[in-house]
């Protein structure tokens, strides 16, 4: 049986980021998450307070990560953590939690110049939020970027002002393409968020946000399904009127990720399909699949309907 070569260089049917980093890298590479401390925009006060209405930062910070420890102390853990696993590999410094380029500059070198000091760090991937960069920001992890692995991850998470105003996102859909774009060609990898489902999105949207942003300077997608969290500004929303959520079911969204990479940019890198929160966060919806099994549904219903990422692509 003849085997199918994309043009990513392998028989995945789509265009996948861990394929890209065993190429990249000799040996194995973790992200290991960093708790900084830091906060956003929308929850200081500056633009808002509260932050987006979906967002608990408890359910996806791991155990090991905290605030109240220095970045190294945080470091070693995760390695600690990890290496009970694997006994070789190198790690990137993963800055996840909240908006991680939103301080003075200063304080940003200092807290990246001492992850990047650990022998076992190999680079950075810095989540963030399109309207907490700036020139000397990105002049300095161009720098950075000469000796090390530097990422910044941008959550766009809808191209529908519309909806970023529901969710109190606090910046537009505009702002996140003038960030992609002044983050390009400076050697820093770029990727980007979304989050399907938000109100006032339709899957007709949704499916045209991601072929827009796929059409960016960007390097990497990640796509998240909406998932409605305890203890959130969303979760009494949600209580009160739940139609105006758009919350997926399980085939529902494969078929919706399919309609998307078919769509999409083929050289961009799919980096993320779903979320998975921790037991007991989660309100809805509910699948009862774990990551891999749902990356095992997607790729046996491509195979069933022959196709890949990019093949019904239109260059714009």
């Amino acid at each position: 049986m003849q085997t199918n070569i994309y043009p990513w260089g392998h028989s995945k049917r789509y265009n996948d980021f861990p394929g890209f980093f065993k190429k990249k890298f000799s040996e194995r590479i973790q992200k290991v998450t960093i708790d900084a401390g830091f906060t956003c925009p929308n929850r200081d006060g500056s633009k808002g307070t509260g932050g987006c209405t979906y967002c608990n930062n408890k359910s996806f910070n791991p155990a090991y990560c905290s605030p109240k420890e220095s970045i190294t102390e945080q470091i070693d853990k995760g390695i600690l953590f990890f290496s009970k696993k694997y006994k070789t590999q190198k790690y990137l410094a993963y800055f996840q939690a909240f908006s991680n380029t939103y301080g003075e500059l200063e304080l940003l070198k200092r807290i990246y110049e001492e992850a990047l000091s650990h022998d076992k760090v190999v680079g950075l991937v810095i989540g963030t939020r399109p309207d907490c960069i700036s020139e000397p920001i990105l002049d300095y992890l161009e720098t950075l970027a000469k000796d090390y692995y530097i990422a910044v991850e941008y959550g766009v998470e809808s191209a529908n002002n519309e909806a970023l105003n529901a969710i109190n996102r606090g910046h537009s859909y505009e702002e996140a393409e003038a960030s992609i774009l002044a983050t390009a060609n400076r050697g820093i990898h770029i990727g980007a968020h979304l989050v399907n489902g938000l109100p006032h999105d339709t899957v007709e949207m949704m499916l045209e946000h991601a072929i827009r942003l796929s059409n960016l300077p960007i390097e990497t997608l990640k796509l998240h399904q909406l998932q409605v969290l305890n203890h959130t500004a969303m979760a009494k929303q949600y209580e009160e009127d739940p139609n105006q959520f758009h919350l997926f079911e399980l085939q529902e969204y494969i078929d919706f990720v399919i309609d998307v990479m078919e769509h999409m940019n083929p050289e961009v890198m799919l980096d993320r399909f779903v979320n998975q929160a921790p037991p007991g966060w989660l309100i809805a919806p509910k699948w009862g699949v774990k990551n891999f099994e749902f990356v095992a549904k997607l790729e046996k219903q491509m195979a069933e309907r022959d196709t890949w990422q990019g093949r019904l692509y239109k260059k714009p």
